[in-house]
């Protein structure tokens, strides 16, 4: 299988990779702010992407006319522990950030089809007036990134939906740890990005995305993040 093609931007350090991200996210906002009233910004839990949120919340943009969102969410409470819109609002939604709109995936005491459901529904319905800016992925050890774990029950379907958020049952994935059941972006989700950022660090991960770029998506989830035409996928990188 052939490897498509993306762009890798190495980073020297820390300070370097989180500059760099967060610059490419800031232009990819105005860009949006340039073309619609408001922009749509999807965000990645986890402690990686955490330092590019505190760097990205100083920008000096609208934030008014900015709506931040999330690729997935676990089926929780939002607030408690295993929460993505906790992680995100605690790093980005912060300072001049503070202004942005935020749109939880899963709202309290929400059943996780109608969270999806209500998540497909209110993009369908911004559409015209909302552009999508970029999406921010993360991956795992085991090639997953947003909530498309290899293995799910629910991957072949949410791969090839042309909805852009589907429920995933992971019970049995290790990567899932004790949240199996989420709300994920799918391909058809990503697809309208004009920036789509994969955030890795570490020897481990780069190996990791490397394998997976000569596997297929359902082995290797990531890979679907290069799978989609138009703009590659730009891979942030750094060592340590």
């Amino acid at each position: 299988m052939n490897a498509p093609p993306y762009a890798w931007h190495a980073s020297a350090d820390e300070a370097a990779w989180v500059h760099d991200a967060a610059a490419a996210l800031r232009g990819a906002l105005e860009q949006a702010l340039a073309r619609a009233p408001r922009a749509l910004i999807l965000l990645s839990g986890g402690s990686t992407p955490a330092p590019v949120h505190h760097a990205l919340a100083t920008a000096d943009l609208d934030w008014s006319r900015i709506v931040v969102s999330l690729v997935d969410e676990r089926d929780v409470e939002p607030g408690t522990d295993g929460s993505n819109a906790r992680l995100a609002e605690g790093t980005l939604l912060r300072g001049r950030a503070a202004a942005a709109e935020f749109w939880p995936l899963r709202p309290a005491h929400a059943a996780l089809d109608a969270a999806v459901a209500a998540a497909n529904a209110r993009w369908h319905a911004a559409a015209g007036t909302l552009a999508l800016a970029a999406v921010v992925l993360g991956m795992g050890e085991d090639a997953h990134t947003a909530s498309l774990f290899p293995g799910s029950r629910d991957l072949a379907v949410a791969l090839a939906t042309r909805e852009p958020y589907a429920a995933i049952d992971a019970s049995g994935c290790a990567g899932a740890g004790r949240w199996p059941r989420r709300i994920s972006l799918t391909p058809a989700g990503w697809a309208a990005a004009p920036l789509r950022m994969l955030l890795l660090r570490g020897d481990a991960k780069r190996a990791v995305f490397e394998r997976a770029t000569e596997a297929d998506a359902l082995h290797a989830p990531v890979r679907a993040a290069l799978d989609v035409p138009g703009v590659p996928l730009h891979v942030h990188w750094c060592a340590a």
